[in-house]
């Protein structure tokens, strides 16, 4: 009499789709970042010059969209693909990259912490570098002006921060109408003016300095970031602790399909 074994053991249902439902997400935001990052460029007419990226002095916003962009696309084809097919290297490769990625946050939070010094002089630094290049990139200029509107400051330590930019220093030959001003971003609003008054900045530095705080914010966005922090203390902790919160649930499905993928694939081999 012969006896056939008929093995029944199966991967679960519940980790295979739950990552691929978890990983379909960053996916098809992936996507969506690619979209808007190359979209951005084409506007600007990058994808026809790329010597347009490597002349810029300063951040290209839409190279850090491009970059979140490939991150996310990646990772989520991976997990996708690996919790579909049951492949375990690609599931290795999304557990290990998000392990990564998370160690790589903690490990910037506790420099930043221990620091301070020192990451306030890189940020001054690379505020300074992107003042330079303020007119030279649209997406740039826009960030800059809405992070000196709505923190109520200008240039990175101060008003005078913006000489190092070409059209606006007081001591260039520059024949720029800006020169010796700020951007209209630096302005304090008036309440009753419903039209933004582009102009509002131009040869306030020409004034002496008492003048100044009638008419431009004089404190510098870094002291002003420095202030905000301590305020939104809980709300950046709330934000840091759900993305950890995230990233470890991606690990903990990874790791338990794999464990299960292994565990089954032992259990065929008899």
């Amino acid at each position: 009499m012969h006896y056939y074994r008929y093995s029944n053991a199966e991967v679960s249902c519940w980790y295979k789709y739950l990552l691929f439902s978890y990983n379909i997400v960053f996916w098809l935001a992936g996507v969506a970042f690619l979209a808007a990052g190359l979209w951005a460029w084409s506007e600007k007419g990058v994808l026809s010059d790329l010597t347009k990226v490597t002349g810029l002095h300063g951040l290209d916003p839409v190279v850090l969209v491009l970059l979140v962009g490939i991150v996310m696309f990646t990772l989520g084809f991976a997990g996708c693909v690996g919790a579909l097919r049951e492949n375990i290297c690609l599931l290795k490769f999304f557990c290990g990259a998000i392990v990564f990625i998370f160690l790589l946050e903690l490990a910037v939070a506790v420099m930043a912490f221990l620091f301070q010094d020192w990451v306030r002089d890189r940020v001054k630094e690379f505020f300074e570098n992107n003042i330079k290049s303020y007119r030279d990139d649209i997406d740039l200029q826009n960030i800059i002006d809405s992070l000196q509107r709505i923190n109520h400051c200008c240039g990175a330590q101060g008003p005078e921060d913006w000489d190092f930019n070409i059209y606006f220093n007081c001591n260039s030959d520059s024949k720029s109408r800006e020169k010796c001003g700020v951007p209209f971003s630096c302005c304090i609003p008036d309440p009753a003016q419903k039209v933004v008054n582009t102009q509002c900045g131009y040869d306030i530095r020409k004034k002496s300095k008492n003048q100044w705080e009638d008419q431009i914010f004089v404190k510098g966005c870094i002291h002003a970031l420095e202030a905000w922090l301590p305020r939104n203390i809980y709300i950046v902790a709330g934000v840091f602790i759900a993305i950890s919160l995230l990233q470890i649930f991606g690990i903990f499905l990874a790791r338990s399909l794999i464990s299960d993928i292994e565990a089954v694939k032992a259990s065929n081999a008899f």
